[in-house]
This record gives structure tokens, sequence and C-alpha cells, in this order.
């Protein structure tokens, strides 16, 4: 709350102040649905945790009484204000991490069976193989968590350790950002930053107090409404006691700043309201889940199929004993022997892989400053069908938010691009005459009634009306020139500007929305400057250098409900309205139908009108106006009512075009994604006029197609009309304001989602950030397909973080949204190729790997269980301790792992032909089908390796080991060959890498190639493996298991082509 405000500061202090620095607040997971997930294992850890939690909860936000300078006055104990991203603390972190990974079925199983493996009866083999693998899993995962909350817990203690200055009564003190109370006076000093300039006023009353000390020898106090979600508003009263009479002043949100603010130029000294969590930007924000891939939700599904397979399978074994002696004991030793139907491997390969992805897109050229901050979801981007934007204030997710003002309309003439010399050397005649008159300045402190005004009949020249025009567009808005001094001393642009030191190189313009300052950039063109502008009055330069001065009687502000913005100055009122204004101005035939041509043109239209006023007539508005201002009930209403009352009749200036430019490549992004099948849904802050032209100009809808803007509603009723009225459209874009939208979910959800979601596009204007949020969980709540948030501000944190892929684009707009988001893009049109090419090779990559690696675990458990059944059914291991760890790590490790650097389609052709995408939502490459063919194809393969070993063998049973591993290796060595698409010189290395392996390690482990403990004393002798008769009859097993699948996969291909191979033929 900005109490004092200077231009050239205080006292010069570098330091730089926010109050709570932009970040990511996330509060650690915790209440009730997380409570009784965690079950058993947390209830010591988190009980006190959840109590303290669960009490502060009930607190009840209320409105609150800030006395300035004394926090100690304060009623309530306001929350700390320092921020806390960490997830865990120090005790809840490793059942933190081990919960996190345990809710995975795959790990909970094999932890379980470890565990069993200390119960003698049950031991089969040596404990190593089972927790080996399982403990280097953990180990990876914990160590990959406790480095990324270090960097949380540093990121939060530097910013909470940032220092501040703060006013007290003995002078200026330091103080860090966690000590900052509510009630502290707080010194912001000049800082760079954001481009979204907003006009922020001081309370006026302490505005004027000679000293900076006097602050604290006043008594005062500040009513603020209790901390809550909008961001767009804020009411609040001003009292100082100790005045006679008492001043009370109201505030708006005109009167705050936001947490982390930045001030253009000066100094302000400001009171605390809310810190902590109870700031508008901590409240919007959600706290951040942790994201699970689709693709790793369905492979937990397989593994689930997996176990019940393979209890099955043990159940049929004992079955078939039986159920002879202690069958239970037998039925849990063969689970155990069947245990590696289930890998463990799966978890360690998919998260090496997801990592591989992660490095491969940051090494990406052609997508350069692309960074992968969750490393988890990679897969995600390739099954993604709904993608949400945003259209920001500033850098813009589709619009870069630099403005061109492209038409000017004057109903009988009207002006574009090339025809603004025109208007300039109108201005620079009808200036001249002015001056030639020796009117000198136009400044008179009683409004002039030119007498051509109260005459609208007569025709005026083109020429007066081209004056007139440019003159009310440099004179309503909200735009403030900047001076940058040269010599960069603080204090100098304030003298620059005394000296009527307007150098045009040194000016720039700041205000809150870029098509203003499009507007002032375009009267200086013509020859009308802005050059000089503070609360009270605002200066002119026109093109002879004559200083004109308007003194600014009152400011009514652009809202969405009024649509209009307008000002009055003395000699002239104008009225700047947004469309819809035909019930304000005087009758005229031509305004509703240039409108609607400058809309279609993506021009965003803005109408001109003016009124003169009597000093009477003034005077008795300012007296409606401030009388309405103070109202603590509806005040918005009344002060709107007061302000319509003098819109009335107003003469009709012009009309005006702006043009948002777009970001480089924004049409054939989207365009690309279109044709992708991706649906793409705009949610943005702008207003409706806004929103449906850059819908239009970024080819988010295209030229064709009807655009359907549901009308506001506010009842059931309504409503209900309204949903019929847009059922009756068919392949139309809908546009639908945020207020609408709420009534439509309260009442109808489902049928409004439905019908949305039939929508090509849909754009919601006017969404605060939480709706954005409620947005998203609406789309993965109703159509359960993947969803994709992509915005740059602030503003969008929370879209980001709900939905199952978030993407940040660093912009103007601060990088707050790509540090919550899980990758962060530098220009849109990038999506394309991150989806496209790095999202199709993830996902593809991934679900191959999967399959394969539980096709390894699958052979393996068949031949297990021929073994079993020819040995009468005996629990007894085929392979011993080393052989089944080597088998799951180094002689297939390399090959199976080489399938991350498969790719099926060349990246020029995923990029030309986005329709290739379509295939990859309907999520065929992992599905129940493919996996029962891999089921299948393992259960074929263990039966050729196991009985073709045996059959080969009658003579020299003892060998049947060796013979049986050795095809094994080999039909996995020609698997992982017969799977990949494109060959890479790595993958071919890892072939021979891992086969050389088995090779040597033939020499070192013979005594595991007799059958275990039921061999015969005759262990393996190298000898016999270098004979012919050994080499043949492996050759002819594998063969046998091996050429049946590569003669299918060369008939499919021939009959049935995937789509991707009838373009690269």
């Amino acid at each position: 709350m900005p109490l004092m405000m200077s231009e050239e500061g205080f006292e010069n202090d570098e330091s730089d102040y926010h109050t709570l620095p932009r970040a990511r607040i996330s509060q650690r997971r915790r209440g009730l649905e997380w409570f009784i997930c965690g079950g058993w294992k947390f209830l010591c850890t988190s009980c006190s945790d959840w109590l303290i939690n669960i009490c502060r909860r009930k607190k009840e936000l209320k409105a609150r009484t800030v006395w300035l300078g004394c926090p100690e006055k304060c009623e309530e104990k306001y929350p700390k204000n320092a921020i806390k991203n960490q997830k865990y603390n120090v005790f809840t972190f490793i059942p933190g991490v081990l919960y996190e990974q345990f809710k995975f079925f795959l790990n909970l199983y094999f932890l379980v069976v470890s565990c069993s493996q200390f119960v003698p009866a049950l031991k089969i083999g040596y404990l190593y193989t089972y927790w080996a693998p399982l403990g280097f899993v953990l180990t990876v995962t914990v160590v990959r968590e406790a480095v990324d909350e270090f960097r949380r817990y540093k990121r939060d203690k530097e910013m909470n350790s940032q220092l501040y200055s703060k006013l007290t009564v003995r002078g200026k003190v330091q103080v860090k950002s966690s000590d900052i109370q509510v009630g502290d006076l707080i010194i912001v000093e000049k800082l760079d930053g954001e481009t979204d300039w907003k006009l922020k006023v001081a309370v006026s009353c302490t505005q004027r107090l000679p000293a900076l000390g006097d602050l604290f020898s006043i008594n005062a106090y500040v009513y603020a409404q209790k901390p809550q979600l909008d961001i767009h508003s804020f009411e609040g009263t001003f009292t100082r006691e100790d005045s006679d009479p008492t001043v009370h002043e109201s505030l708006s949100i005109e009167n705050t700043l936001w947490a982390s603010t930045v001030v253009a130029s000066g100094t302000v000294i400001g009171v605390v309201i809310y810190t902590g969590k109870e700031t508008r930007s901590v409240m919007n924000t959600s706290n951040p889940k942790n994201k699970v891939g689709l693709l790793d939700l369905e492979l937990n599904q397989l593994t689930k199929a997996l176990f019940l397979a393979l209890v099955a399978l043990s159940v049929v074994m004992v079955t078939l004993q039986g159920f002879v002696g202690p069958w239970y004991r037998n039925l849990f030793r063969f689970l155990l022997l069947f245990s590696y139907i289930i890998p463990i491997s799966l978890r360690v390969n998919l998260d090496m892989g997801k990592a591989a992805y992660g490095w491969m897109i940051m090494k990406d050229d052609n997508i350069p400053g692309t960074v992968v901050r969750t490393s988890t979801i990679p897969e995600e981007l390739g099954r993604l069908v709904y993608l949400l934007t945003d259209k920001t204030g500033i850098s813009g997710t589709l619009t870069q938010n630099e403005m061109v003002f492209k038409r000017l309309h004057l109903g009988t003439v009207s002006y574009g691009t090339d025809t603004m010399d025109e208007i300039q050397s109108h201005i620079i005649n009808s200036y001249s005459q002015v001056h030639s008159q020796n009117s000198g300045n136009s400044t008179s402190s009683t409004p002039s009634r030119k007498p051509q005004l109260s005459a609208p009949k007569v025709r005026k020249s083109v020429s007066s009306r081209i004056h007139e025009a440019v003159k009310a567009i440099a004179l309503c808005h909200n735009v403030t020139p900047v001076y940058e001094s040269r010599a960069g001393v603080s204090g100098e642009t304030e003298y620059a500007e005394v000296d009527q030191d307007f150098s045009d190189e040194n000016r720039t313009y700041q205000a809150s929305s870029p098509d203003e300052v499009a507007l002032v950039q375009w009267t200086e063109s013509v020859g009308l400057t802005l050059v000089n502008r503070d609360l009270t009055s605002m200066q002119l330069k026109t093109p002879g250098g004559h200083i004109l001065t308007y003194y600014i009687l009152q400011i009514f502000p652009f809202t969405s409900e009024s649509k209009r913005m307008g000002i009055i100055v003395r000699v002239i009122l104008g009225v700047f309205p947004h469309i819809a204004m035909s019930t304000i101005v005087q009758y005229n035939d031509w305004l509703e139908e240039e409108c609607g041509n400058m809309a279609r043109e993506g021009l965003r239209t803005l109408v001109v009108a003016k009124k003169s006023l009597t000093e009477e007539q003034y005077q008795d508005f300012e007296s409606r106006y401030n009388q309405a201002k103070l109202s603590i009930h509806d005040r918005n209403l009344k002060v709107a009512a007061v302000v319509e009352s003098l819109e009335r009749e107003m003469e009709l200036l012009c009309l005006t075009g702006v043009e948002d430019q777009l970001q480089a490549d924004v049409r054939p992004t989207l365009e690309m994604l279109r044709n992708a099948g991706i649906k793409i849904w705009m949610l943005t802050g702008d207003k409706l006029e806004t929103a449906t032209c850059i819908a239009k100009s970024s080819h988010l809808v295209s030229r064709t197609q009807d655009v359907h803007i549901f009308r506001p509603v506010t009842t059931r009723g309504e409503a209900h009309l309204e949903l019929n009225a847009f059922r009756r459209k068919h392949d139309c874009a809908l546009v639908v304001s945020g207020d609408s939208l709420e009534v439509c979910l309260k009442y109808y959800e489902h049928e409004f989602v439905e019908l949305a979601c039939q929508c090509p596009a849909v754009v919601c204007c006017r969404c605060s950030p939480t709706q954005k949020a409620h947005i998203v969980k609406l789309l993965q709540h109703h159509t359960g397909k993947r969803t994709c948030a992509i915005g740059d501000g602030g503003n969008d944190v929370s879209m980001i973080q709900a939905a199952d892929c978030g993407i940040g684009i660093e912009g103007k707009e601060g990088k707050q949204a790509s540090l919550a988001a899980d990758f962060s893009i530098t220009q849109f049109k990038h999506i394309g190729r991150l989806l496209m090419v790095h999202g199709r090779n993830s996902y593809k990559r991934s679900a191959a790997l999967g399959q394969f690696v539980m096709h390894r675990g699958l052979i393996i458990s068949t031949m297990q269980a021929v073994f079993s059944s020819v040995f009468y059914f005996a629990s007894v291991p085929l392979y011993q301790g080393f052989l089944m760890v080597g088998y799951a790590t180094i002689y297939t490790m390399f090959p199976v792992f080489s399938l991350v650097l498969d790719q099926d389609v060349k990246p020029e052709m995923a990029l030309l032909y986005p329709e290739l995408y379509k295939d990859l939502t309907k999520g065929r490459s992992l599905s129940f089908k493919t996996f029962l063919i891999w089921v299948l194809i393992s259960i074929y393969q263990g039966g050729i390796l196991m009985y073709g070993a045996l059959l080969l063998f009658e003579s020299e049973f003892v060998h049947v080991v060796a013979i049986s591993f050795t095809a094994l290796i080999l039909t996995e060595l020609l698997m992982v060959a017969l799977t990949i698409r494109t060959w890479h010189w790595l993958m071919v290395v890892a072939e021979f890498l891992s086969l050389g392996c088995y090779v040597a390690s033939l020499a070192f482990l013979n005594e595991y190639f007799g059958i275990g403990r039921v061999s015969f004393g005759a262990f393996l002798d190298v000898a016999f493996i270098t004979t012919v008769t050994f080499l043949w009859k492996v050759s002819a097993i594998t063969v046998v298991s091996c050429l049946p699948l590569y003669i299918i996969k060369y008939l499919k291909r021939k009959f049935s082509p995937p789509s991707y191979s009838k373009l690269t033929s």
C-alpha cells in the first residue's frame, strides 16, 4: 500500500526490494487424503504435522486494521513472510521418498520378495540376486530427490534472506524478507523487470506530509478486506484520526502494490498489508503435484496383470504336484522362482531412458534454450490431446504484445498505414493556424464552450475533424513518458524535465496496456507528442514545438464491465470506449459496420468520442462521484452509475484500429498442432473482443470457421437457453467469458464440457489464474485425455502445475512460469518440434523399452516353468545366482537400453506430416493388445529354447544349462535387432559388446553351468563348448526361436504397413 512516492528517491540506497519474491510456493503435501494413502509408515512422523495443519486450516481469514508503522498494534497473528518450497523436512525425507517409490505396485512387490529371502525355508539362491537390484533402484532415487530438495532449500534460503529497507522511528534499517510483518513501512526502490506497467497512486493524505518522519507522528490506520483470490480488486479505507476533521480516503487496487512489484521510476514507501501465504500471488498458486506420466500408469497396470499371471502359474504348478507335503511352502517357492516375470530392471531402464530423452531435448540445436525441469514425464509430450495456451499481457505466449496502429476512420474518410502522411500534414497546418491566431497556449482555467461543439449539425472540414480526433487520442489514455537519465544520476530526470529537455530519442512510454502505447506513439509520429505527465496534468508538444498543458480532473480507468476508459481534462473531455458505444454517442450510420469490418481483419477497435462540460456541470458531477467512491458496499456499481450519467450524447470523433503483432511463426505452429489432431484452448485474462481478434489473427480459428460468442449468462435458465443455442451450431469455435463459464459449470458442467470438447477451438476470456487451473482439471476429469498448458507469466503458474504437462515460455514477463513448468522453452514455435519429434520419440522408445524388458523376464520364467514341469514339478531354480543377475544386467542391458536411440520416422518427416501424431494419442504403441503379443512371443521362445535344449541333449544331459542359456542370450540379442527400426552405430557396438562379455564369462563361470544343486557332479568343460556339435545345436535352437518372428514381421510390413512406413518408402 504506497503511502508516499517521490521521483528521485528518499535516499540513494542500493538495496532492491520485493516483499515476497516470485517463487513457486509449494507447501508440503499434507492433509487427509495424503494421510490415508501414506498409511502406517507415516503415522509417527506426520501426526504432529497433520494436527498442526488441521488447526491452522480452521483459521478464518478476516478483514484487518493495519496501523502505520506499528506491527505490534495488530490484534491478530499474521503468517510469517517466509517461503517454503521444500517437499520434506529432515524427519519426513526418507519415509516420504520411500512412500513415493513403494506407491508403485512394482517396487512394493519386489520389497516383499526380497524380504522373504530371510526366511530359510523360502530361500532360493543368494540374497544379492534380490537385494542388489532393489538397493540400486532406491539409492538412485534417494540421491536424485536429495539433490532436488537441497536445491529448493538453497533457493528458498536465498529468497528469504534478501535484505530490504524498513523505515522505523530511528531511520532506515535493513530487514530480511522473512522478518517483514504486517504494518511495517517498507521502501521500494527503482528496479528493472516487468514490462507490464500499471499506474499506481499513493494515498494523497500521506503524500502531502512534509517529511518522512511524520509518518510515525500521525495516528492513522488502513482498514483492508480479508485476503482473497481476486487479483483485480481491492477494497479498503485509509483513516487519519488525529486531524480535524478526521480524514477518510477510499483505497482501490490502484493504491496497492503486489508482492514482487517493480517501480518504474522514483521510490515508494509502502505499508505491508498481507504477508506470506496471505498475499495474492501465493493464494493463487496451487501446491504442485507429483506428476506421473500416462505411460508409467499403463506399465503399472501391466505389472499387475503379470502378477496375476504369476500367481496363476504357481497355483497350476502346485496343483500338478498334487498338493503333496507342505504345499503352501512350495507355492511360495514357485512364486519366488517365477518372480522374474515382473522385472525390477523395468524401473531402472525407464528412469535412465527418461534421463536420456531429457538430455536429447536440451541438446537439440533446433530448439535452443529448452530446459527439462521434470525429468519423469518426457513421454507425455507424445500423448497430448488438449493444448491450453494463454495470450499473456506482455511477451504473450501467442502475441508479442507489440501493437501497431493500422487504421483511423472518420466516418467519411478512412486512413490506412500508407496514408498517415496526409494526417501529419493536416495536423501541422491546423496547429500553425492556431498559433498564428496568437491563441498561444490553449490552456484555460475554465472549460471553454467552443461554439461548434454545441451545434454538431454543422459539417466540419476534414482537417478540423482530424485535428480533434488526434488530440483526443493524445489525451485519453494512461500512458506516462519516462526519460532515461543519461548521466545515470537518479535525481537528474527531474531537472531534465524542468528544463524542457524533451529529447525524442531519450523518451520511452510506459502503460499497462500496450495498445495505449501504440496510440500515443502514433500521435507522436503524426506530430502531436506526449512529453510529460503526472497525476494532475499532462503536456503535449505541437509540431511547431509549442507546449500545450492540460489539467487532468478525473480519470475513469478501463474496466471489463464498462469496456471503456474516460478522462476529464480542462478544455476537453474524451471517453475511450472499446466497441459497443452506439448507445453512448449521438446517432450515426457507419460506426457498427466499420467496427465489424475492422474486427474481421483482426484489429482491436477503439471508438473515440468527446463532450464539453461547463464548470457547474463538472462541480455537480465531482461531488456525486466522490460520494460514490467512499461507500464500502457496492462501491463499483455506484461509481459506474455516476460516470455513466456523464457519458450520454457524446460527439463521435473517430474509430481507430490497432494490430497485435504475433510472435514469430505462431501461425504455422498452430496450424501444425491443429493438423496433429491437438485441440487448442486459449485461456486469457483479456477482454472478449481482444481475445476474439487474436484468435482470428493467429489462425487459432481458421478464416472460414464461424465463431460462436457465448452471451453473458447469470442464471440457470439463461445458461440453459444459451447452451441449446450453441448445440445447434456445428464446427464453430466457441468464445466464452470467465463469468458465464462459472455459471455454466455450476449448473450444466457435464453438458458444457461435452459441447466445448467438440469444438475445433475454444477461447475463454477474462479468466482468473484459479479458473485456468480449474478448466485444466475439468478437461482431465471429463475426457481422461492428456492436457498440456503453456504460459509465460505468474498468472499461468497454477494452470501449468495442474496440467499433465506444463510448458513455460521464458518471456519478458519474468521467469516465474518457466521455473514452475516441466519444460521451459524460449519461443512458442519450438513447441512444434518438442511435441512432434521429441514427444513422439520418447513415447515410442519407452513403449518399446518397457515391453522388451517385460519380454526378457517372461522368457526366463517360461523356461523355468518348462524345466520345473519336466523335473517332476520341483521348485528348484534353473539358473543360479550370478547367471540371473548377469542375464538382466551385463549380458543384455546395453542392447536393450540402446532402444532409446531408435526412431521410426526422421524428424523432418514428423514435422512435415503432423498427422502422424494422431496415431500416438490413441496409445497403440503400448496397450493390452501389444502386451499380449509380446507375452505370446515370450512363451513361444521360452518353450522352444527349453524343449529344444532338452530334446537335442539326451546324452549329455548335464549340458542343458549351458546350451539353453547360450541360446537364450543369442535370442535376446536377435530380438533387439528385430525390434529396432533405425540403426545407430552405438546399437551395433552394444550388441557385439554384450556378446563379447558373454563369451568371456563362459571361461570363468563354468561352475554355474551344471544344473545347480541337482547337477550330477559334472561341471561344464571348456572342451565341450568348443565342439562343433555344441555350436550347431545352439544355432539350431536359436534359429527356430527367432526365424518365424522375422518372417511374420516381414509379412506384416508388406501387407499392413504402419502409416509412417508409407511415407518413408
